[in-house]
């Protein structure tokens, strides 16, 4: 395995020394060139961009659109128009569903949402099923939470209107068939959805390639700050959506009783615009690009993954969630421990100053379909490394006899 220390640019390692961070599925840490870049813009650009003459705002202005092209090129969408900053993935999810829904589902039509989805990506379609009276659908995963091309052709109906499912499971850390399912759903006049939160992250995301009509994703699970996420959507539908909110710099012109938009992706983008969000992740994107790599990424979370996996299957008491395969578990790995209770399993890794995270993972259908109340989950980044493992799975070997369970 590469010997590369990745931590030692992530300025949170540096205070806390002794940390082993496994929530990286709920947020990761930030390389000091992110923060730098963060804190250059609030330093040397801060102005109110889009409208100022003066120089200030132009640098301001240049930053903000000089991210969405770096975005459009790190997605490979064919125009920054196809580019919509927005704080998270959970608020581009909700505008897909506002704008587009509320102009395009009718009470005849259907909404079919994987079980397995994040509530971001479940609630915003049941939301719009319950006002418009369209009929809400579930495509049901297997015990080891795969999708077949099969189950989803059976699942469409010629009244299925939209398909919504994310590229990886925040539960499984599968992969999911996203250039498959389009095909099958541009067949059948569907729109598909992905939710990119875990997998833009980890892997290389190619719109063109996956071919799906709206892509969202969130910058703070990329290593950039908290507040900036992205929507992509394909040029011809976002150019016939309404605005989701109105207010200032979305407009082109306001009179007493009429207003006029701005083109794309501005229509989308009302108020003061989160300059400094888009600036860390530009700053993001080229860490992981120029310093980092995908081809790293990915080979290096395959391998801590496999590491963890295979001893965490010879431990008694201990099952997981998903695939019984390694490599089907893209840098997360779920589980339960038998009489412990996964709040109490989070809290002596905490003890040991060990992060991961507990519940439902906002993902509570899917507990349901398989009959789990709730979960712990461990969930990689490329910073982390063999030791992180090593003290994770002892901890995890102590569990039961910490509980007060013989054997």
């Amino acid at each position: 395995m590469s010997k590369v220390n990745f931590k030692s640019a992530v300025p949170t390692f540096e205070v806390y020394k002794n940390l082993v961070y496994l929530d990286n599925a709920a947020t990761t840490q930030k390389p000091a060139q992110v923060l730098d870049a963060v804190e250059r813009y609030y330093r040397e650009e801060n102005a109110n961009p889009l409208r100022g003459l003066y120089d200030l705002s132009v640098k301001a202005t240049d930053a903000y659109e000089n991210a969405r092209e770096a975005v459009r090129r790190f997605i490979g969408a064919k125009s920054t128009k196809e580019i919509v900053f927005t704080r998270n993935a959970t608020e581009s999810l909700n505008l897909i569903a506002y704008s587009w829904g509320n102009a395009n589902i009718a009470e005849d039509d259907e909404i079919l949402i994987a079980v397995s989805e994040h509530h971001s990506n479940l609630l915003p379609w049941q939301i719009l099923a319950n006002k418009t009276g369209a009929k809400l659908n579930y495509l049901e995963c297997d015990e080891h939470g795969g999708y077949s091309v099969e189950s989803l052709k059976n699942a469409l109906t010629p009244k299925t209107k939209l398909f919504a499912i994310a590229q990886v499971s925040n539960v499984f850390g599968r992969i999911n068939p996203i250039r498959e399912f389009a095909d099958i759903c541009h067949k059948n006049r569907t729109v598909i959805i992905c939710d990119g939160a875990q997998s833009v992250p980890h892997m290389a995301v190619d719109v063109a390639d996956l071919g799906v009509d709206f892509l969202a994703f969130s910058g703070h699970k990329l290593y950039a700050p908290m507040g900036i996420g992205v929507l992509y959507g394909r040029e011809e539908l976002l150019d016939k959506m309404p605005p989701f909110l109105y207010g200032g710099e979305m407009i082109d012109v306001v009179k007493k009783y009429s207003a006029t938009f701005a083109e794309l992706p501005h229509k989308f983008e009302a108020g003061t615009v989160n300059v400094g969000g888009a600036v860390g992740l530009h700053a993001a994107i080229d860490y992981i690009t120029n310093e980092v790599g995908y081809d790293y990424i990915t080979r290096r979370e395959s391998e801590l993954t496999a590491l963890a996996f295979d001893e965490m299957k010879k431990i008694d008491h201990v099952h997981i969630v998903g695939s019984d395969k390694a490599q089907e578990h893209h840098g997360i790995i779920t589980f339960t421990v038998d009489g412990v209770h996964p709040h109490d399993i989070a809290a002596i890794f905490d003890s040991d100053n060990i992060a991961i995270r507990a519940g439902h993972h906002c993902a509570q259908p899917l507990h349901e379909h398989l009959g789990i109340q709730s979960t712990a989950r461990m969930s990689l980044a490329y910073y982390n490394d063999e030791q992180d493992i090593e003290k994770f799975l002892t901890t995890l070997k102590s569990i039961r006899g910490r509980m007060g369970y013989g054997g």
